[in-house]
């Protein structure tokens, strides 16, 4: 079933009505009844009760996303729910190392408490905790200076930041967002495909499949980098839509911007 964006963005953020200037439009995007005049919504094309929320020439009506600039919408504001959370999970394991290497050797000894307390029970089924590659790479960072993980810390609170702002810019269909989006996006690419000849797992796979899926969606829907016109497609796509709000509605053309008479 195919969703009607319009009729869903109206019945979450109610509807926009405009009473321009130029007397053709009006006569159609306005009805009297016997409960009072009605103007013409300019998302979904409804009728709405009551007076216009907006008047003036109609070059001047608000631009209102409708049909797939609305969907694009929902697609944006759902990856920037994606990179909210990343970032968030981000900010949580940067506090942790900066935790962890203010508190190094405490953290040493408990661990190898623990592993002597399960390495018997490992042993029992058959697994070598002492040869286990998670134990191993544990063991690793516990010989990492204090410096190095404040490093890690710092780089991963940075990266969060990225992700958030990513995050506000998409949520609000921002250009400079779409561009950092994708930017950072492809610049991780090579490390999530590297990862990928280490050790292969659903969760990897899917990752850089949304990831690739996210850089092209963006770049071309958007025109970003040049794509299908670039930027000057872009505006005058957007152009057109809000100096065509009105007239679409109304059902009739004009050619150039409309003045009150």
């Amino acid at each position: 079933m195919a969703i009607d964006w319009d009729r869903r963005t109206c019945a979450r953020k109610g509807h926009v009505t405009y009473a321009p200037d130029d007397p053709r439009l009006r006569i159609r995007l306005h009805a009297d009844t016997p409960l009072g005049e009605v103007w013409r919504c300019l998302r979904c094309g409804d009728f709405v009760l009551g007076e216009p929320h907006g008047s003036g020439p109609a070059a001047d009506a608000p631009l209102v996303p409708r049909g797939k600039v609305l969907r694009d919408l929902f697609i944006l504001r759902f990856l920037a729910l994606e990179r909210v959370v990343r970032g968030v999970f981000i900010v949580l394991v940067a506090v942790a190392v900066w935790k962890f290497s203010n508190s190094q050797d405490a953290v040493r000894r408990l661990f190898n408490e623990y592993l002597d307390v399960f390495r018997p029970v490992f042993r029992h089924f058959h697994y070598d905790l002492d040869h286990s590659p998670v134990v191993g790479t544990i063991q690793k960072t516990f010989g990492y200076k204090h410096s190095t993980l404040l490093l890690v810390a710092g780089l991963l609170l940075a990266y969060a930041l990225i992700e958030i702002v990513e995050a506000v810019g998409l949520w609000y269909a921002r250009r400079w967002a779409e561009y950092l989006t994708v930017v950072a996006t492809a610049a991780f690419l090579p490390l999530e495909i590297y990862e990928l000849t280490e050790h292969i797992s659903a969760v990897k796979i899917t990752t850089l499949t949304l990831n690739i899926l996210a850089v092209l969606y963006i770049a071309l829907t958007k025109r970003l980098f040049g794509l299908r016109g670039g930027r000057r497609a872009f505006d005058e796509e957007r152009h057109s839509a809000s100096l065509l709000e009105v007239e679409h509605s109304a059902g009739v053309l004009v050619r150039g911007p409309v003045s009150g008479d």
